[in-house]
């Protein structure tokens, strides 16, 4: 975690190396539950014995599941001093590289590669990749925005 005591202390970090989150695993259950939240009750995802037989001899995360953990794995990597909210301000780019199979491990690694002000806060455009343990192709690759939110 990276803490920032300004916003031009933030503006320095543009380019830095990338920040790591811990490792999370994505169990059946996880998956389950998210088939549930969308309606996205396709085989591949949540019928393990016809998935055993499928491409990839298991069940896999859905990609928007994966996407949607970006939240919760940077959750506090980067603050600035402050800024008591970031907000979800949206994603440019995003890219699905590779499956998630269940009860693999996934982190993700974020580098800022713009800061802007804006009306209500700071925006953060930052570089996420979403990384697989054990394997050199990453899942997923966003461009990702942050609004960091700024006291009055």
């Amino acid at each position: 975690m990276t803490h920032y005591a300004s916003i031009a202390e933030l503006e320095t970090a543009v380019g830095a190396p990338a920040e790591t989150s811990d490792w999370m695993t994505i169990d059946q259950n996880r998956i389950n539950q998210f088939a549930d939240a969308t309606d996205d009750h396709q085989w591949i995802h949540v019928d393990p014995e016809r998935a055993a037989a499928g491409p990839f001899g298991t069940t896999i995360a859905h990609g928007f599941l994966t996407l949607s953990l970006i939240s919760d794995l940077l959750f506090g990597i980067t603050t600035v001093e402050g800024s008591p909210m970031v907000i979800n301000y949206g994603l440019d780019r995003v890219r699905f590289l590779g499956v998630v199979p269940v009860n693999s491990r996934i982190r993700a690694s974020s580098q800022i590669t713009a800061v802007s002000s804006v009306a209500q806060g700071v925006r953060v455009e930052s570089t996420v990749t979403i990384e697989l343990e054990g394997s050199q192709r990453p899942a997923l690759v966003a461009e990702s925005i942050a609004l960091f939110v700024l006291e009055s």
